[in-house]
This record gives structure tokens, C-alpha cells and sequence, in this order.
């Protein structure tokens, strides 16, 4: 990977999402495939005069941990781990697999029990986020593993995370204040409307928004960012929806899913693949058969499926619903262990917002922004 490129990035990063001062300490993790990017990283952040700590994420390790782990040590919280989630002032999550489905060999429960015991960490993480005492952001460097999983050669993946990025542009920093912009019209907009209806080709849904908060991703916490969304009512969601893409659970593609939904609940859900596992997932717990969250994908750099939520998330021209737990700040109140995203193709498809088409064949009208 280009040094220039790399280069780029890391001021990205460091500048434009996470504001790195003069004596911040910034935790970076990644697997060793990215030591490239850590190192400019690292000259970005040493240079501002702030102290990086590295956190080197290895799959094989991590698999020997599950495998091995008795009960006791699986529900054990490291001390010095809540002691750097009590006091970090960022971190910088690197996406950067080597392999895509390292504890697909793992006893579900092993895992239940380790996300539970984790939960501490992601509390302390969610409460000094939501006060303003902590930055993150988490991005993706292009492995063999991850192209890989996207069906593509590691050059022509490496050409479609440079782009997604925005580091083609001259200046990919005015390039993001210039998508945030956009996003922020489009949040204006979505802000005054009170019920959104979704129409096309394997879709007919209904809910309402009002009173709920819409959040720009303008890449600030994720990068690529590209996408605004928020949480429905949670007994408001009405209709069918036929997704376009696999859903990705616990390493497990689920694929063509129908859900539809009557006062706020899934009541019926299959699949052309994988349908034992969605019937499995919406039985979770009470909150499982309810949308956290509504979103519409704004990154027309993201052109194509890829098998990694941060990237397919933000595909333009996509919509989607997550199943489970709304995020916090969106004024979503449902609750539940799970938040799985299932994406839309809407390049044939209308919104319709309090009666007027405000989005059709996959972009939003330009005489309503």
C-alpha cells in the first residue's frame, strides 16, 4: 500500500476524526497486517505530541484464548483493561483481518459468556462517549483476508477502500466537511417528518420517526462514514421488507430475508438460506423482533457488497433496518443483546415522508434538500 495513501489516512484520522491534541494518549489497535498505517499513526500522533499505545490483535491468539479458557477466566474483566477504558482519551480501531472467521470453531456459549463479561468495558465505554470524555473511530486497511471475503483482488480492494475513503481526493479532509455537509441537509430535512414509508420492488413499510433524533455519520466516528439514521417508534414499524444482501451473523451468511412486521413486531421471518438461524435470532430476547434503527446509506463510493458491515452499511443507494438495540442519542428506548443490520437495495424504490416523495432510485430529490 502506498505510503502516500497511508499518509493520508493516518492525518484523517488523527485530524479529522478523532482531534488529537498535545498530550492525549490514543489506544491503536490492529492486527500486524496494518503495522504500515500504525506507523504513520504513530509519526501523526508523536508529532501533535500526544502518546499512542498499540494494541496488536492476533486472530490465533484469540481463537487459543476461547479454546482454552475455563469459565471462570472467560468472565474474568482484566484490571488493566478497565483501567485504560476509565482513562484513554481515544482510540483508533483498525479493521484489518486476517482471517475473517477465526472462532467460527468456538462454542457459541464460550462467546455468549465472554460478550456478557466484556459488557463492563462497553459501559464505561458508552457513558464516557456520551459525556463528551472520550473519541473513537474505527476504519478498515485493506488484507488479503478481507478481499478476499468481498470477492475481490487484494489491488482491486485496496482501489475500493482508497476510494470509499476519500483519499483520492486532493484534500480527503475538505472532502468529508463536504459530505458532512450534505448529511447535515439531509438530517434537516428527515428531522421534520413524522411517518416515512418505503416502496418498491420487495418493500412496502411504513413507521414513524417523530421526535426521534437523526445522527449524521459523517465519518468522524466511522471512517468511511456515510449514512444518517436513527431509531423508529419502536411499536410504529408496519409492512414487509425483502433484503437485498446477506446478513451477517456470528460469521453465518443468512441470505434473501423477508421480514414482516405488524405493530412494531417481526411476525413472520424466513429465508432462502440460513432460515433456522433468523427464526433463532428474532427469539433472542423481547427486543430482538423490533428495528433499533433506520438508516440510509450515503457513501456512492461504497458501490458494492463487501461482507463487512462498516463499509456495506454506508453503500449508496441502500437503505437499513437493524433488529435489536437502538443507539444511544437517537431517542430510541429498545433494548436487546443483539444489532443486526440487513441492508436494502433502493436504486428502484421511493421514500415517502408525510405523503410528499422525498427519495427516489436510490438518492434523495435535490429540490428537498
Amino acid at each position: 500500500m502506498g505510503a502516500h495513501m497511508l499518509s493520508k489516512l493516518a492525518e484523517l484520522l488523527v485530524s479529522y476524526c478523532i482531534k488529537a491534541t498535545k498530550g492525549d494518549e490514543v489506544r491503536v489497535s490492529a492486527t500486524y497486517d496494518a503495522m504500515s498505517l500504525v506507523k504513520e499513526l504513530w509519526k501523526s500522533l508523536v508529532s501533535l505530541g500526544a502518546y499512542p499505545y498499540l494494541s496488536l490483535v492476533d486472530e490465533e491468539l484469540e481463537e487459543i484464548f476461547y479454546l482454552y479458557a475455563s469459565e471462570e477466566l472467560l468472565k474474568h474483566v482484566p484490571r488493566v483493561d478497565k483501567f485504560i477504558y476509565e482513562n484513554i482519551n481515544a482510540f483508533i480501531s483498525i479493521i484489518s483481518s486476517t482471517h475473517t472467521k477465526h472462532l467460527i470453531s468456538v462454542a457459541p456459549e464460550k462467546l455468549s459468556i465472554r460478550a456478557k463479561t466484556l459488557g463492563e468495558l462497553s459501559n464505561i465505554f458508552i457513558n464516557r462517549e456520551s459525556s463528551g470524555d472520550l473519541r473513537w473511530v474505527a476504519t478498515i486497511y485493506p488484507t488479503k483476508a478481507l478481499a478476499q471475503e468481498a470477492g475481490m483482488s487484494l489491488i482491486a480492494y485496496k482501489d475500493f477502500i482508497f476510494s470509499a475513503l476519500k483519499l483520492y481526493e486532493p484534500n480527503p479532509i475538505d472532502a468529508w466537511i463536504r459530505q458532512a455537509e450534505k448529511q447535515s441537509r439531509i438530517v434537516n430535512v428527515l428531522s421534520k417528518v413524522s411517518e416515512l414509508r418505503f416502496v418498491g420492488e420487495g418493500i412496502d413499510l411504513h413507521l414513524r420517526v417523530d421526535g426521534r433524533t437523526w445522527i449524521n455519520d459523517d465519518g468522524r466516528k466511522n471512517m468511511p462514514g456515510g449514512e444518517v439514521y436513527t431509531a423508529p417508534i419502536e411499536d410504529s414499524v408496519e409492512g414487509y421488507v425483502v433484503f437485498t444482501y446477506p446478513a451477517i451473523w456470528r460469521g453465518i451468511e443468512i441470505d434473501g430475508v423477508k421480514l414482516f412486521f405488524r405493530g412494531g413486531k417481526v411476525i413472520n421471518a424466513s429465508a432462502t438460506k440460513g432460515e433456522e438461524f433468523i427464526k433463532k435470532i428474532i427469539n433472542i430476547d423481547e427486543g430482538s423482533r423490533r428495528v433499533g434503527e433506520v438508516a440510509f446509506g450515503l457513501n456512492y463510493n461504497i458501490n458494492r457488497f463487501t461482507k463487512q458491515i462498516l463499509l456495506d452499511e454506508k453503500m449508496g443507494g441502500t437503505i437499513h433496518l437493524a433488529l435489536g438495540s437502538a443507539y444511544l442519542g437517537s431517542g430510541g428506548t429498545n433494548k436487546s443483546a443483539i444489532h443486526l443490520d440487513l441492508i436494502k437495495d433502493m436504486s428502484k424504490g421511493k421514500v415517502i415522508a408525510d405523503g410528499d416523495v422525498i427519495y427516489s432510485d436510490g438518492r434523495f430529490l435535490s429540490d428537498v434538500l
